[in-house]
């Protein structure tokens, strides 16, 4: 009989992938899952008895980008987070960071229109981090439509992104709604030739901006038919807002067609940006339903008071990340949208995580547990607890199998398109990646608040990243990183 490196042993073992619900054990040797059967043995074993053993859920949406923010989304049950929404140019910058200082989860990177766009027509020379494209909410040039021998030059960055391993194309087109279609189209294109997926930030609704050149939803829709590029649609709760039926039904008639559109949402009723965002400009904020005080600095805490302070952040410091209080989550009507936006479908779920802010002292990214000092959405800390919370728990609207599918194997799935390693993802099956969670499905639970922002999902016993603990026994292993790139 074989000896395994680690058992993980007599727990409900789910994984949709293989349609396996059964309580049994699961084999794990050099980082890849060995066997799932009974009677296993290990030279280390993990007692999972009365827990669900489940493969690691895969985040497409996630800005996390060091180890405080990763640290709390593995106690979300979280293995793998992919930046792809805003990606990063130049993408072997981002990785090469990453691996200089080590990852408690697997990263891996889209490459940046948005960054690579800002390099070549607003004169900003890209720097691989997230910070690129919240600077350019503050280059006018970037915004706009440009001459097509400068797209002709980002199209050229983004292919050669996507020929050294990027994951996708990321284009948060909401971020710069005055681009021309034509634009648009060239980019998703382009991913199509490469075989890779397109993550999209939408722009404008027509019912938000009746003079945006092109309906957001229609865009996204609209470039999947004409140049059969894969268009995932991100955060369709927080970009759609009270228009949400409108935009579903607009996926769903080019579902209908055959068209590659693929979706997402997170279970939270505000969003997160950079203060300095285009449709938060004051003369705006009515289309979306929102008023200055919607917009709550991140680092500060304070509400805007009134549309002349709005314009003082936003000039003064455009780049710092606000909440956007788009829906009032007390609201049974709101609760009912955010519901509504997770069951469509086969819609992921995806976090839309940051980076925590520290609002003064200094930063030290191996403490924790993170000083009351460390600020962030909480989606950061709580997407997927919430998730298993509200969904499965509390409402019954998802069984616990349908979650996990939609937090492992789905979003995996959607990513994986010219990305064999994410064939090995979001499963527990010999060969896969041996990225497991072990959770009491009756306890788990998000804890993060809009006061507490940062205080860790409670549930998660025991978190794998290729079978190296990162959280055992409901406490994180300090010293370890041992997560590892995810490349094209």
């Amino acid at each position: 009989m074989s000896i395994y490196d680690l058992v993980v042993a007599g727990g409900r073992v789910v994984d949709p992938a293989s349609g396996v619900d059964a309580v049994a054990d699961v084999g794990i040797s050099g980082g890849r899952v060995a066997a799932v059967g009974t009677g296993l043995r290990g030279t280390r074993v993990v007692d999972a008895r009365g827990r669900v053993v489940a493969p690691g859920f895969v985040d497409l949406h996630s800005h996390c980008d060091d180890i405080p923010g990763m640290r709390l989304q593995a106690f979300d049950g979280v293995t793998t987070a992919l930046e792809l929404e805003v990606g990063m140019y130049p993408v072997s910058a981002a990785y090469e960071r990453a691996a200089l200082t080590g990852r408690p989860i697997n990263y891996g990177f889209a490459t940046s229109w948005g960054a690579a766009r800002l390099q070549v027509v607003g004169g900003v020379k890209a720097t691989g981090m997230l910070s690129d494209v919240f600077t350019a909410m503050n280059v006018p040039a970037w915004q706009r439509a440009a001459e097509p021998a400068l797209v002709e030059q980002v199209i050229a960055l983004v292919e050669e992104d996507l020929a050294d391993g990027a994951l996708g194309v990321g284009i948060p087109v909401g971020y710069a709604p005055s681009i021309a279609p034509e634009e648009y189209v060239r980019i998703a294109a382009a991913a199509a030739r490469a075989g890779r997926p397109t993550y999209t930030h939408a722009r404008e609704l027509v019912e938000q901006d009746p003079d945006t050149p092109i309906d957001g939803a229609e865009e996204i829709v609209r470039a999947a038919g004409e140049t059969g590029a894969h268009m995932h649609y991100c955060h369709v709760n927080s970009t759609s807002g009270r228009h949400l039926d409108r935009v579903h039904a607009t996926v769903s008639r080019a579902l209908a067609a055959g068209a590659p559109v693929t979706t997402e949402a997170y279970p939270y009723g505000s969003g997160w940006t950079g203060i300095g965002a285009a449709f938060l400009a004051p003369d705006v904020l009515h289309r979306r339903g929102l008023t200055p005080s919607s917009i709550q600095h991140l680092a500060s805490g304070r509400r805007m008071a009134d549309a002349a302070e709005l314009e003082r952040m936003r000039a003064e410091h455009g780049a710092d990340p606000a909440f956007v209080h788009f829906l009032d989550e007390s609201d049974p009507g709101a609760q009912d949208l955010i519901r509504k936006a997770m069951l469509f479908g086969d819609t992921a779920v995806a976090s839309d995580a940051g980076d925590p802010v520290w609002r003064s002292g200094t930063k030290d990214p191996m403490a924790w547990p993170l000083s009351a000092d460390a600020v962030a959405h909480p989606r950061t800390a709580g997407t997927y607890g919430r998730t298993l919370r509200l969904l499965v728990r509390e409402t019954g609207a998802l069984s616990l199998t349908e979650a996990i599918r939609r937090c492992t194997v789905l979003p995996a799935d959607i990513a994986a398109s010219g990305v064999p390693a994410l064939a090995r993802k979001g499963r527990l099956q010999p060969g896969a990646d041996a990225d497991v969670v072990v959770f009491d499905p009756d306890t788990v639970t998000d804890n993060a608040t809009y006061t507490d922002t940062t205080r860790p999902t409670t549930g998660f016993d025991h978190v794998l990243v290729g079978g190296e603990a990162v959280v055992r026994d409901g406490e994180l292993v300090p010293d370890a990183l041992p997560g590892r790139p995810v490349r094209a």
